[in-house]
């Protein structure tokens, strides 16, 4: 479902001269129908570049990056928007949403764009909304005002809201109580046994035990190491 083969990126400062800093090269990995990967290294190694790159937001330099049969590094915007609407998901450590836009339709919206009739959406955005314990006074609210808890556990629930085949997760747990926390590992449980392909960075370990298959350590890509 997602195979990166020989990827490389570099990064261009162009406030310096146009000095060019590559920071990856050499990354290879594949993430099966079902399967959870967990990315580790040290800090700055490059995990979040990685992740970045699947989802299209970098462009890498050279290699190919396939989900589900497209080439990330290759696909015009018009097929990575695509991709994004119907079969990779991401949910990030940072909810970016338009303000005053109340919750209930922050989650509903990726199955909205899907075509899915506005009440069926706003039912199942309503029912992770409940399992996720986020207030149903606080549905017709922006999420732009509540706390940080709060509004990681909306990201986690519009980047739940449709089935994905692929799936990218950014730290799902941090700052979680142990009770949400317990709530997230279990959507990750069940999208895996549907068979989404899981590609994340877990800084919990105990959360990286429980749901990861495998580990992939990022700093055997960093060009000094590859070198």
């Amino acid at each position: 479902m997602i195979e990166v083969h020989d990827l490389a990126k570099s990064f261009t400062l162009h406030n310096q001269g146009g000095a060019v800093i590559p920071v990856m090269a050499g990354a290879a990995l594949t993430v099966a129908p079902g399967e959870c990967v967990g990315l580790v290294g040290r800090s700055g190694a490059g995990k979040s570049t990685l992740m970045r790159m699947v989802y299209g937001n970098y462009l890498a330099a050279s290699g190919s990056l396939i989900v589900a049969g497209v080439d990330v590094a290759r696909a015009s915007p018009r097929e990575i928007i695509r991709l994004r609407r119907e079969t990779l998901g991401y949910v990030s450590q940072f909810l970016r949403v338009v303000p005053r836009v109340p919750t209930l339709d922050v989650v509903a919206e990726p199955l909205l764009a899907l075509g899915i009739p506005a009440a069926e959406a706003r039912n199942r955005a309503a029912a992770l909304l409940s399992r996720l314990n986020i207030p149903e006074r606080l549905w017709p609210l922006s999420p732009t005002t509540f706390s940080g808890g709060e509004q990681q556990r909306v990201n986690i629930a519009r980047g739940f809201a449709h089935a994905y085949p692929a799936l990218l997760l950014d730290e799902p747990t941090a700052s979680l109580d142990a009770a949400n926390r317990e709530v997230v590992l279990g959507l990750i449980e069940e999208a895996k046994a549907r068979g989404a392909a899981i590609l994340g960075i877990f800084h919990d370990e105990a959360a990286r035990a429980r749901v990861c298959d495998r580990l992939v350590d990022v700093t055997g890509f960093t060009p000094s190491v590859a070198a």
